[in-house]
């Protein structure tokens, strides 16, 4: 399944991947459409086989602070939205920690990874108790080590830790209390300050701090030889802000199979409240470190087939003011494509079995009542042109001639109106077309 990896229709921000038996199963936010506020009062869990990665299915509401249908609140303190939940395994029972606005957190209890979740209720200290982020816990991340201590990283704006009683998964111990598990003075970077979105993991031995730095468009992490820190920056994973509108990131890392991935985030709607959940391949080496991976279309495949209907809305790249918007729960498009914009999937395998000269590429558009035209690009938008396109003013399906081309490459899509004189300037701002969908026709 290419990115974003669940049905296009589906807003899930701040994902969490945990491999519990044969399933890995996304724990995250819930993005609403046309909001103007981040997630929402439920949330949701979707998972997939291990063996089968294209094969996501939603198990509903798992946990919720507020009513909706038939499910009463979980919660009987708060009504606010709940945020960037993390959900870990200890002695056969699942427990989820979600981050509730301007409150002290929540803490559930399931028999079942994908729940749904009873509230425990909230974290429990006294007063002579030292907790961090005056109590709320923000972006709580949870770490169960291998002697059944139980770690809790938090924090916004500042790296806070403290254990929690394993025996009821939601009491901090006293004295266990860490600030900052990360250094964090002014003299730091930016881009390796800590500013929120904790998510701990143990990988071969060492302790990892995946989280949002202030330059926050990217994943980055830390490594300690201990859960108490301190950790240290190794550097970053992704950055959902490279070529494409930026926003946000919120994610982690999971082992499937044998291969790591990293879950991410990328916005639409042209805001950054609409988020969607998508997930790159990545490498771990010898040393520890995770070198830097770009954004891809692909998702969970190593290639995508250019030969089969490729909807408009997995470009991974965005560039000149177009963006991703839902027109209905059915329909996503490109839009806003002006003068110079440029869109682009990453990678396509053409194959090397066709021996003709050209083939022909399709896009299914909606026409704005402009004559423009579409360069066709390999490998990015200043690399080898093998056909332009001719748009209409109105909707349908465009077709041109291409340069046969074979191999791996990735496709861009460069648009231009070719108006010149006096009229130019207010064509240069001005929606030339919407794409829904291409494909390649031998």
């Amino acid at each position: 399944m290419a990115n974003p990896i669940l049905p296009l229709w589906e807003y899930i921000p701040d994902g969490e991947p945990r491999v519990f038996g044969d399933r890995v199963y996304l724990y995250g936010s819930h993005d609403r459409v046309s909001c103007d506020k981040f997630c929402d009062y439920k949330l949701k869990v979707w998972s997939a086989p291990i063996d089968d990665l294209n094969n996501w299915v939603c198990h509903g509401d798992s946990f919720r602070t507020k009513e909706g249908g038939e499910r009463p609140a979980d919660t009987d303190w708060t009504r606010n939205e709940c945020y960037a939940p993390d959900v870990i395994e200890k002695d056969g029972k699942y427990y989820l920690y979600s981050y509730i606005v301007g409150s002290k957190g929540a803490v559930g209890v399931s028999d079942k990874p994908e729940g749904p979740f009873k509230a425990l209720g909230q974290y429990i200290y006294g007063e002579d108790i030292e907790v961090g982020d005056d109590g709320i816990f923000n972006d709580a991340g949870v770490l169960v080590d291998d002697d059944g201590k139980v770690y809790v990283y938090y924090g916004f704006e500042g790296s806070h830790m403290n254990e929690l009683d394993p025996a009821d998964m939601r009491t901090v111990i006293k004295g266990s209390y860490m600030h900052p598990v990360m250094p964090d003075t002014q003299d730091i970077p930016v881009e390796r300050r800590f500013y929120e979105a904790s998510s701990p993991r143990k990988i071969n031995g060492r302790y990892y701090l995946i989280y949002s730095p202030r330059m926050g468009s990217r994943l980055a992490y830390a490594i300690s030889d201990s859960p108490r820190g301190p950790f240290e920056y190794k550097g970053y994973i992704i950055d959902n802000g490279v070529d494409y509108p930026t926003g946000n990131n919120h994610g982690s890392v999971a082992c499937i199979n044998g291969q790591w991935y990293v879950f991410y985030h990328r916005m639409t709607n042209d805001t950054i409240m609409s988020r969607r959940a998508c997930v790159e391949r990545i490498e771990i080496l010898e040393d520890g470190t995770i070198p830097p991976v770009e954004m891809t279309s692909l998702g969970f495949e190593k290639s995508l087939d250019p030969y089969k209907i490729i909807p408009a809305e997995i470009a991974c790249v965005l560039k000149g003011g177009c963006f991703i918007t839902e027109k209905d729960i059915f329909t996503r498009v490109i839009t806003n494509i002006t003068e110079g914009s440029v869109f682009g999937y990453k990678y396509f395998d053409f194959g090397d079995d066709y021996t003709g000269d050209s083939i022909t590429l399709a896009m299914k558009v909606r026409g704005m009542g402009v004559n423009c035209k579409v360069k066709i690009l390999l490998d990015g938008e200043d690399g080898e042109e093998i056909g332009e396109l001719d748009i209409g003013t109105s909707d349908g399906v465009y077709r041109c001639k291409v340069k046969n081309v074979t191999g791996r490459h990735a496709l861009f899509f460069k648009a231009y109106h070719g108006i010149e004189g006096w009229m130019k300037a207010s064509f240069d701002r001005r929606c030339l077309f919407e794409a829904e969908s291409f494909c390649v026709l031998k």
